[in-house]
């Protein structure tokens, strides 16, 4: 079958999804793949990028059930969801302004990613989908993430990476009175705060050399056109970066 981005909609058609793992529905309610190609039987109608995030985990660590996953600022729907309730040892990280860091909030952990309060080598897999845009030092949360990263570890993450664009753009940054920015604001969805979470970077292929730079993982980007698991459109990209054993 081949999908265009031109055609009528709603459509559909069967595949299997990667987060119900069952033979489900797709549909397509516009040409916006990203996020109008919806299963239609996930719990939130999961969209690619979920997908695509969760055939990697299922693919690199199929016992993901019963490893320790830290993820930051997980959303209420699809794998979040699929985490919170089928891993044994999940744990999930939101950054509260109002909560110090290290403290729980409603069963969740206030953390920063620059500058976490966890232990050396507590967890198996890190997930993030969609925050490394809004990280304002990528070098430190990735220092961080590798830190609390056992020998052998994974951090899976997604984040929109322009497909014509090497070099990344920084759109924000800290100075001395507060946040500069370097283009207009924008902002995303942010599951616990309705201002929104504001887009601190444009990423383009060289975030593989950014974090390889940051820390000693070695890295991946894997890009999906997958029909049978509806994982189609653009910013589909999972990043998985993998903390050498010793």
């Amino acid at each position: 079958m081949v999908m265009s981005e031109n055609q009528t909609y709603p459509r559909e058609w069967k595949g299997y999804c990667p987060v119900c793992e069952a033979d489900v529905t797709f549909r397509a309610y516009g040409d916006w793949y990203r996020d109008q190609l919806l299963c239609l039987s996930c719990e939130g109608h999961s969209i690619p990028r979920e997908r695509s995030l969760m055939a990697v985990l299922s693919s690199e660590r199929p016992n993901w059930r019963n490893l320790a996953i830290h993820e930051s600022s997980p959303s209420p729907r699809a794998v979040s969801a699929k985490l919170a309730r089928e891993c044994r040892n999940y744990l999930a990280s939101q950054l509260f302004s109002d909560v110090p860091l290290g403290d729980i909030k409603d069963g969740v952990h206030c953390q920063d990613l620059e500058r976490q309060t966890f232990p050396d080598g507590c967890f198996d897999v890190v997930i993030s989908q969609d925050v490394m845009e809004h990280v304002f030092d990528l070098t430190a949360a990735h220092r961080e993430i590798w830190r609390t990263l056992m020998p052998g570890g994974l951090h899976i993450f997604t984040t929109p990476v322009a497909g014509n664009m090497y070099r990344s753009s920084k759109r924000a940054e800290r100075d001395g009175s507060g946040i500069k920015h370097l283009f207009p604001p924008d902002y995303h969805g942010n599951p616990i705060d309705e201002s929104g979470s504001l887009v601190t970077y444009i990423f383009g292929y060289d975030i593989v050399d950014t974090i390889a730079d940051a820390a000693p993982f070695d890295v991946e980007l894997r890009r999906y056109n997958d029909v049978t698991r509806g994982i189609l459109g653009m910013f589909t990209d999972v990043i998985i970066c993998r903390k050498r054993l010793p």
